[in-house]
């Protein structure tokens, strides 16, 4: 099989999210202070791993449709949906908001791009089924970090 122009687009927009992902991962390691920093640090290094192992899954799945991928620097910084992450130390809860909507962002392109990516090639949206499970994971567990207990949730009765 070889991807369509719309295949190609579509991965390469996830494809550029995963590896922007990455690399505002490791700034946020590299840079955060404060309460629970080592718990974060070792969540970011989590969280950085396996956006480069997925880039890497998309980029290999393009390849072997016979499409290009881009992982141009300048090509992630000029097409990601990804908000910029800024520079210097950046406090845990802070650094826990621009994570998880970084988190978020990716998973919403490839939520954006599914239907049209599993109309031509089930395989790729079965890779993106999996990205999907593992960053709401991820985005879950990060975000518990400021997350508190509130009187006003409750559960169903038994």
């Amino acid at each position: 099989m070889k991807a369509s122009p719309t295949l190609t687009n579509n991965a390469q927009a996830v494809l550029v999210d995963l590896i922007e992902l990455h690399i505002q991962g490791k700034q946020a390691h590299w840079n955060i202070v404060g309460t629970n920093f080592r718990d974060l640090h070792l969540q970011l290094d989590e969280i950085v791993d396996a956006a480069r192992q997925f880039a890497d899954d998309m980029a290999e799945r393009m390849r072997a449709l016979h499409a290009l991928p881009d992982g141009r620097s300048s090509t992630v910084s000029a097409t990601t949906a990804l908000p910029a992450f800024p520079d210097g130390l950046i406090d845990t809860k802070d650094a826990i908001e621009r994570i998880v909507a970084a988190m978020e962002a990716t998973v919403g392109t490839m939520r954006k791009v599914h239907d049209e990516v599993d109309e031509e090639d089930p395989t790729t949206a079965d890779l993106l089924h999996e990205f999907i499970a593992k960053l709401e994971q991820f985005a879950w567990m990060v975000q518990a970090e400021t997350m508190k207990a509130s009187a006003s949730v409750t559960t169903p009765d038994a």
